[in-house]
């Protein structure tokens, strides 16, 4: 069974940076695809990146030259650097796991960009 859970999330002003990360159980990380996606309010949830088990990345135009995925097999950890951080990028922000067709979630964290 795969379970993921997020942290890093929290009140940052406009311009700043926040670095979330997602641990994994389990032993399909190495060769999963791992992403972000993100829930604003009132909106429906939306890719953010993703990155595949060679390392091929894949980003939103609106975090394009700001966020960068990252990972590393060794600790089944998922990362997502944030920087330049705006208000609209406040949302719920849930590390995903895509494997054999099937998504696993994790429970989300915070982030809201506001001065």
């Amino acid at each position: 069974q795969v379970q993921l859970v997020e942290s890093g999330g929290g009140l940052v002003q406009p311009g700043g940076s926040l670095r979330l990360s997602c641990v994994a159980s389990g032993s399909i990380f190495s060769i999963s695809t791992m992403g972000w996606f993100r829930q604003a309010s009132g909106n429906q949830r939306e890719l953010v990146a993703t990155i595949t088990s060679a390392g091929i990345t894949n980003y939103a135009d609106s975090v394009k030259g700001r966020f960068t995925i990252s990972r590393d097999n060794a600790k089944n950890m998922v990362y997502l650097q944030m920087t330049s951080l705006k208000p609209e990028d406040t949302a719920v922000y849930y590390c995903n796991l895509q494997y054999n067709w099937r998504n696993y979630w994790g429970q989300g964290t915070q982030v809201t960009v506001s001065s």
